[in-house]
């Protein structure tokens, strides 16, 4: 068997366990302690206030926590490829930025309390706005322009950011409060249904992306040479730059704006297993969805009983490790 698949194997093997391992520290870790050897004592006991906190707080939590950081982390990595640049992640195309905007605009308008779905819903609708505009701004007379898609979703970025100040320096004290708190990104989720959909889209967005597996490898190389290959690269890349903008859409509706993890998660697992996207895409997922677990687990606990927003502990721990990592590294991040 080539040593390349092994090497492969084993890392996914270990990242599934240190996924396990996270999981198994989230459970625990709290203002009520929870030992891994009672869990089936717990989960037996359903009217115990452990059962209640693990059930209803830290599972689906850890749920939202995979679905979120997978779907940030491949999005990442989906970018990454199309685009041959390593400073693009999900968030540089002004995606979360519309959502953003579509959140501001429903707590002005007072909407964000007619249902729970309400704010997810507005922030969905700005991310869909967003893809759009981005998407037929960049179309020329000769197909899709890949540098042109990269400055509008930049400026895009730019734009919804202003238009969002704007909002927030005319809205109440109230409303203020709610815009800056769900921009910093929160895993405190309640509603079931959400924490499905953004958990089940997540791994659906990983199986979808292993159909281009191939090509993403071919485009590494550049549009000519992967036409060259037979790849009709024009299709290939409107449909990644849709799924990539969808998971992010989803993730930022959900969760808020949670930055760092896909630009960090992806390039700490090209440094470490190479530059395949077979291995790539499900390790950026994988190593997403750890990342966050830890993360949201550090800002429920590091000044207990307060929470912090997990966005900060994603910009300030994922900014250290990068920082570090890159600094050791004899490699520069290479997309090809």
């Amino acid at each position: 068997m080539n040593i390349k698949y092994i090497k492969w194997g084993v890392f996914i093997v270990l990242l599934l366990v240190l996924l396990l391992a996270a999981i198994v520290i989230s459970l625990s870790s709290g203002e009520i302690k929870v030992v891994l050897w009672q869990l089936p004592r717990i989960l037996a006991e359903k009217n115990s206030i452990e059962f209640t906190v693990l059930t209803k707080i830290r599972i689906p939590r850890i749920m939202l926590a995979v679905g979120v950081g997978g779907a940030l982390s491949l999005s990442g990595a989906l970018l990454q490829g199309i685009y041959r640049n390593p400073l693009v992640e999900p968030y540089t195309l002004g995606i979360s930025g519309g959502a953003a905007l579509g959140v501001a605009i429903a707590i002005v308008l007072g909407i964000g309390t007619a249902s729970y779905l309400s704010l997810p819903a507005f922030g969905f609708l700005g991310a869909l706005v967003t893809l759009f505009l981005v998407y037929f701004l960049s179309i020329k007379r000769g197909g899709l322009s890949i540098n042109s898609m990269l400055l509008i979703g930049v400026m895009v970025s730019f734009v919804s950011s202003s238009a969002m100040m704007f909002l927030m320096s005319i809205s109440t004290a109230e409303n203020l409060h709610n815009i800056v708190f769900w921009v910093m990104g929160s895993l405190d989720e309640s509603n079931a249904a959400l924490i499905k959909i953004a958990f089940y889209a997540s791994l659906s967005g990983l199986l979808i992306s292993y159909l281009f597996a191939q090509t993403l490898n071919a485009l590494r190389l550049g549009e000519v040479k992967a036409r060259h290959l037979g790849i009709n690269t024009g299709v290939a890349i409107k449909l990644l730059f849709f799924v990539a903008s969808l998971l992010t859409g989803i993730a930022v509706s959900v969760a808020g704006v949670i930055g760092f993890v896909g630009l960090v998660i992806p390039h700490l697992v090209r440094l470490i297993i190479g530059n395949d996207y077979r291995v790539l895409l499900a390790g950026s997922f994988l190593g997403g969805a750890i990342f966050l677990i830890l993360s949201d687990t550090l800002a429920r606990t590091i000044i207990s009983p307060n929470e912090l927003p997990i966005g900060v502990i994603t910009g300030f721990v994922g900014g250290l490790v990068f920082i570090v990592v890159l600094s050791r590294s004899k490699s520069h991040f290479k997309l090809n």
